[in-house]
Formats: C-alpha cells, structure tokens, sequence
C-alpha cells in the first residue's frame, strides 16, 4: 500500500509538469479531468506539491483549494490506517 501511495503521488507531480512544460512549448495538454483522476485515486499530495512547485493551475480556484482539501483528506487517511 505504501508503494502505491509513493507511486500514484509521483505521477501526480510529473504529470503536473508535464502539463507545464507542454503549456509553455504550446504542445497538447493533459485534460484536466485526468489531473483530477490522478489526485482523486490517492495522488493529490504529489499534484498539490507540483502545482505549487511549477507554479502551474494557481489560478484556477477549483484547483488552488480542492487539491489542498483532498490531499489533506488523504493525508488524514494514511496517518488514521499507518498508526
């Protein structure tokens, strides 16, 4: 279980990167759906961190404070079932 955690929070953050980079270099992006689905299935840790370490969907509202609230949750999640 730890190591899908650590795995699906990685994507999270590549896959906000990469949608920066293709963002800057005008390339086809990644739905936004998809970002939501990663960070929904337990990487919105990763995705918040990306988003905040890119500087990447800060200024979408949906994303500047759902991401946080889900990561919190899943945050609150792991530490309830790892203690």
């Amino acid at each position: 279980m730890v190591q899908y955690i650590v795995f699906i929070n990685l994507i999270g953050f590549f896959t906000m990167a990469a949608d920066k980079y293709k963002a800057k270099h005008r390339k086809w992006r990644i739905a936004e759906s998809t970002i939501w689905f990663i960070s929904i299935i337990g990487g919105a840790i990763g995705t918040t961190v990306g988003m905040h370490l890119f500087r990447h969907k800060t200024k979408h509202r949906s994303f500047r404070y759902g991401l946080p609230l889900i990561a919190a949750i899943e945050a609150m999640t792991c530490i309830i079932f790892y203690l």
